[in-house]
């Protein structure tokens, strides 16, 4: 027989028998079930994190293939192994992360990567649809100007006063603006100018000299009809002690952008009294406004017309473009200015469908504009001290004005729009005006501060990147080594050559002189892309929480409004500005 069950515990058997006893199975059940709404929220919560958790893997994981060099195609032109994967500084700070670096703590990982995310994503879908009809393009009535600085009214300077020397500091650009501005004083004085010669600098190393990158006797043989050249001062004069007799002129006896009256009433008397004058530095050192409108035009002449390159630099800059515009065969004004003989001309039969369209990138962010700045770049104390050891060997002047003089703090100078953009900043540009991923990009400047890592947001996005050192052979570049300015030269040629050209540092002269070229020699087809660093710094600071469609609408706001016509300002370069009555002349359609 089966074992009888024992009998409940006594307080049981009264629970059983009492009437509360049927209200026992309800109360469980509610129990149960309020334990099982109570575990059904947390699952809601761990499904909702699961989800949020895979967008940000994925958002990541995307940028990251954007990022991968073996992810992405390679320009066909390019010879070198793609660039290295950035590090965790490779991008900008926020303003407070600038401030807060500013007072010794070390920033952190920069937030600008949320937008080169967003960028990213952006030039994806991107890829598909047509670009802005304006992005290639100047206005309309930018045409209605056309190059005139040719055009003479006067017979040639006879040059009887004296001679005029200039030994030119800075690199090639501070260099051209200085002989153009010598060629316009030595037909204001009647005298007669000795071929210039450049100072060399410890920043620059280059140890160039006129014949070296101009054509000398195209120089000479252009101005004839307006001035005298020589190649050397005249025997009797060489022996001259100038310092002694007070012919050595420095920047610090002239004004910067001193009036034509000035040299009247202080350096002709020089002139007439030693028979010679010697300008030690001279940049900058003529003023662009109260000008004769006769030299102003000479001016014009002298940087448009009569320095041309010497054949060796022509030859290699008409390769580089070539390569450029996939051996499109074409000539323009500008080219054939730039290139002379070797220009490509035109082949009727060839079909425009093939032709390559590139855009030129100035980016100003080699190590002694970042060191003259006084900006601050997230990469910490190192960079701090690396800055200031590189100040103290080449700016020391402004290295002690850092300990004597309380200066801008590194966030203020940045929300002036005072610090030249990385190549963080310049990409989110460029993808925000609307340049396809597939864009071919030339990359114009000297060795890029922070190397490949600075360069890895650029060449992510924009993996049809290219230099002048992966587009010509080691043997082609050989003759340049060594040699900034000549480097400079083939800079300038695939920069003005370009079908747009993007500058990162309005101030640069590098980029104002090629932004002059395209202007005068373009007839209203070469756009320049040219930022309001100030407005584009306001809008970059809010990088952690702006959306892409409002910061890609007021980029392009922003650089459209730089791309208006408009005749040149009141005592701004002319070298920048031609569209002026005494460079250029004005038709009407």
């Amino acid at each position: 027989m089966p074992e009888a069950a024992a009998p409940p515990p006594l307080p049981l058997l009264a629970a059983a028998s009492s009437p509360a006893a049927a209200a026992l199975p309800r109360a469980r059940r509610r129990q149960q079930q309020q334990q099982r709404r109570g575990w059904r929220r947390p699952r809601r919560l761990l499904v909702w994190g699961a989800l949020v958790a895979f967008f940000f893997i994925m958002n990541w994981w995307m940028f990251s293939r954007l990022q991968d060099p073996s992810a992405r195609p390679h320009f066909r032109l390019r010879r070198h192994p793609p660039r290295a994967p950035a590090t965790a500084n490779s991008s900008l700070f926020t303003l407070e992360e600038v401030a807060g670096a500013a007072k010794g703590k070390r920033a952190h990982r920069v937030m600008l990567t949320r937008l080169l995310a967003l960028a990213g994503h952006a030039l994806a879908e991107a890829e598909t649809r047509p670009e802005p009809k304006d992005l290639w393009e100047e206005p309309i009535n930018a045409t209605m100007w056309r190059p005139c600085s040719d055009q003479r009214d006067w017979k040639a300077s006879e040059g009887t006063n004296g001679y005029i020397m200039i030994s030119a500091n800075g690199g090639i650009n501070q260099q051209r603006v200085a002989i153009c501005n010598a060629v316009t004083i030595s037909r204001l004085l009647n005298a007669t100018l000795v071929l210039p010669k450049f100072l060399y600098s410890n920043v620059w190393l280059d140890k160039s000299q006129f014949g070296d990158i101009y054509q000398e006797d195209y120089f000479i043989k252009y101005l004839k009809s307006d001035i005298q050249i020589v190649k050397d001062l005249p025997a009797e004069l060489q022996s001259l002690d100038l310092e002694a007799i007070g012919s050595l002129v420095n920047d610090t006896d002239v004004m910067k952008e001193a009036k034509p009256s000035l040299y009247m009433k202080k350096i002709l008397p020089i002139l007439l009294r030693n028979r010679v004058v010697h300008f030690i530095g001279f940049g900058n050192r003529l003023s662009f406004d109260p000008i004769p409108s006769d030299l102003q035009r000479l001016r014009c002449r002298c940087n448009f017309h009569a320095l041309r390159f010497v054949h060796k630099i022509q030859e290699t800059g008409a390769v580089l473009v070539e390569r450029l515009h996939g051996h499109r065969a074409s000539s323009s004004p500008l080219k054939d200015n730039l290139l002379g003989q070797f220009a490509i001309k035109s082949d009727p039969s060839a079909n425009k469908s093939d032709a390559s369209k590139y855009l030129a990138v100035h980016l100003r962010f080699e190590i002694d504009m970042v060191a003259y700045s006084l900006c601050y770049f997230g990469g910490g104390k190192d960079e701090e001290d690396e800055l200031e050891a590189y100040r103290q060997i080449h700016f020391p002047v402004l290295s002690e004005l850092k300990k004597t003089t309380k200066l801008p703090s590194a966030a203020f100078l940045r929300s002036e729009g005072k610090c030249p953009l990385a190549p963080e900043e310049a990409v989110l540009m460029l993808a925000a005006i609307g340049f396809k991923r597939s864009t071919n990009i030339y990359i114009a400047g000297a060795e890029i501060y922070g190397g490949k890592d600075r360069m890895a947001a650029i060449s992510r996005l924009y993996p049809a990147l290219v230099t002048k050192e992966t587009l010509l052979s080691p043997s082609e570049l050989e003759p340049f080594r060594n040699f900034s300015s000549q480097l400079a030269a083939l800079d300038f040629i695939a920069c003005a050559a370009a079908d747009a050209f993007a500058m990162t540092d309005p101030g640069s002269q590098f980029s104002s002189l090629v932004q002059g070229y395209r202007m005068y020699y373009g007839g209203g087809d070469l756009p320049t892309i040219r930022p309001n660093k100030r407005r584009l710094a306001s809008i970059l600071v809010k990088n952690a929480t702006i959306e892409w469609n409002e910061f890609e609408s007021r980029v392009r706001k922003l650089i459209q409004q730089t791309k208006q016509v408009h005749e040149r300002p009141v005592a701004r370069s002319i070298f920048r500005h031609p569209r002026s009555p005494e460079c250029m002349c004005r038709t009407e359609h």
